[in-house]
């Protein structure tokens, strides 16, 4: 980018950069958010389409998961990669709701825009909407209803919500309850003496057999390995394990050497030197008092024979994860030198055994000392069902796990949205300034979601807005569409529940995102440096 001053061009960008300014700018922020967010409001609700997303290698993913289409998408626009963030704050903090931040992020915006139309300046629309955010918690945490952990039924609608929609729902019935079960396993008091989950603590492991109904939750850690040995036991109780990053084989030399041996009796002293090492590498193993080993790396085939002959139980090529959650849960330690094992470096589980799961092994680790550890094997007809089924799984873990620390729910089925865009313009009567545009627009874009709910649902969005509409200015902050019964309801009633954080956060983060975006009057996009001879600058080459 160059500029005159006094007639003299002076260059203080690099030749070829590219500069956007003032509306253009907005506006073409804006229109690559809205695109993004267009992308993915088909997938929301109960009857949302999936998406068919196809990488550079050829790997298919089939999903309707907010956060997995936006990434997979491998977006470069700099404002689209905003509303990506967003799907992904979601997806990190609760887990659900991701569709629902990034459809909102993307109304936000497309109503700014029609009050810059207005010439409304993008700092009142901005403080506008952080107005009408605060006020939305505000609002909704009036609709909240307080349930406990005991409250199973509850719970298990949550889940079963979460399921809904994501290709699981024929199976909810199963696996809600085994979700419930699997968080309110590992829930713990915290310091301040409320209860806390780490979604951590519950290990997803796959296997493409079976159908989705077979999926079953075990107490304990699951590793997808055999035995390294057939003649090794299957099952050891009372397991003392020791856990390598380290190969039981003899060490290879850090140079490249090469070694010529001349006769028999050369080449018959290197072997039994060789078995001799590696006798040596066991011995230290067995000396331990190790019942069971867990290798990151390879076990020699002469080693696993010599292990299995002293009835030890092993395992090798364990992923590095595995090993530290086997570490933390056994109360092992991970060590690196065979020469620093002793009998204190070893974990303790009450029963280590290989377990036939569907056509092939996997180990079972169960009963650990400490740490409560539960896993859950998903199964599946194909490898795109079952990957699916873990991207459900997981979005229904996260808001159980949310639910039981935060103790609050909502009613679903676009029911508080109605009720927050009737009360924010309740809202926006009394405010005074131009703030109250922002907040009017903020209330229609909140309706975006059951506006969406029915479209997706093979609705006319219309009729049912009006309607909801109706029936909560008549006082029935309850009501919402039920799109399988296709009629207004009160979802508190018929059991559609969320977890009030997942409203909270995903107003929060799209509220941010849209007045980030909005305050953005400037892009300059910067080229690479193109290589060339190096030339003394000159009065007209000032780069900054």
């Amino acid at each position: 980018m160059a500029a005159q001053l006094g007639g003299q061009p002076i260059t203080i960008l690099r030749e070829g950069t590219q500069r956007t300014t003032g509306s253009e700018a907005q506006r073409g922020n804006i229109m690559a958010a809205k695109v993004v967010a267009s992308a993915v409001r088909t997938t929301l609700g109960p009857k949302g389409m999936d998406k068919m997303l196809v990488n550079s290698a050829g790997q298919v993913t089939i999903t309707n998961d907010g956060a997995t289409i936006l990434d997979e998408m491998d977006i470069k626009h700099p404002a689209a990669k905003m509303v990506v963030e967003v799907a992904k704050t979601q997806d990190d903090e609760v887990g659900d709701g991701t569709t629902t931040a990034a459809i909102l992020t993307g109304e936000l915006l497309a109503k700014a825009e029609d009050l810059l139309d207005l010439n409304v300046h993008s700092t009142t629309i901005t403080a506008g909407y952080a107005l009408a955010a605060s006020k939305s918690h505000e609002i909704l945490e009036g609709l909240t209803s307080d349930i406990s952990g005991d409250d199973e039924d509850t719970l298990i609608n949550i889940a079963g919500t979460a399921l809904t929609g994501k290709g699981a729902e024929s199976s909810k019935d199963i696996l809600a309850p085994l979700v419930v079960r699997a968080v309110k396993s590992i829930v713990k008091k915290g310091v301040d003496g409320k209860d806390t989950v780490d979604i951590k603590d519950i290990r997803i492991e796959r296997r493409v057999e079976g159908e989705m109904e077979d999926t079953e939750l075990v107490e304990g850690l699951i590793i997808d390995r055999t035995r390294t040995h057939q003649s090794m036991p299957k099952r050891v109780e009372d397991a003392r394990i020791a856990i390598l990053a380290t190969p039981i084989e003899v060490r290879s030399m850090e140079f490249k050497s090469e070694i010529t041996l001349t006769g028999v009796t050369e080449r018959r002293a290197f072997i039994d030197r060789e078995e001799e090492m590696i006798r040596e590498v066991v011995d230290k193993v067995i000396n331990s008092g190790a019942t069971a080993v867990f290798c990151k790396k390879g076990v020699d085939d002469l080693a696993r024979h010599y292990l299995a002959k002293a009835g030890l139980f092993v395992i090798h090529r364990v992923n590095f994860k595995q090993l530290k959650k086997l570490a933390e849960c056994t109360n092992g330690r991970i060590i690196t030198n065979l020469d620093e094992l002793t009998p204190d470096d070893l974990g303790t589980a009450g029963v280590v055994e290989e377990v036939m799961v569907g056509n092939g092994e996997m180990i079972f680790i169960r009963d650990c000392p400490d740490k409560k550890i539960i896993s859950i094997i998903l199964r599946g007809g194909t490898e795109q069902v079952v990957d699916n089924l873990a991207r459900a799984m997981h979005d229904a873990l996260m808001v159980v796990g949310v639910v039981l620390e935060d103790g609050r729910v909502v009613a679903g089925g676009g029911s508080p949205e109605i009720e927050l865009a009737l009360r924010l313009r309740e809202y926006a009567a009394s405010l005074k300034g131009r703030e109250q545009l922002a907040v009017n627009k903020f209330a229609e874009a909140i309706e975006v979601i059951p506006t969406t709910l029915a479209e997706t649902s093979g609705l006319d969005h219309i009729d049912k807005l009006v309607e909801l509409k109706s029936r909560h200015e008549a006082g029935e902050k309850y009501a919402g569409l039920n799109v399988f019964a296709n009629k207004i309801e009160d979802m508190k009633a018929v059991g559609v529940v969320e977890p009030l954080k997942v409203k909270l956060q995903a107003i929060d983060s799209a509220s941010e995102a849209a007045s980030m975006i909005l305050r953005i009057d400037d892009v300059i996009a910067a080229t690479k440096e193109q290589k060339g001879p190096k030339q003394a600058p000159g009065l007209k080459d000032y780069e900054v």
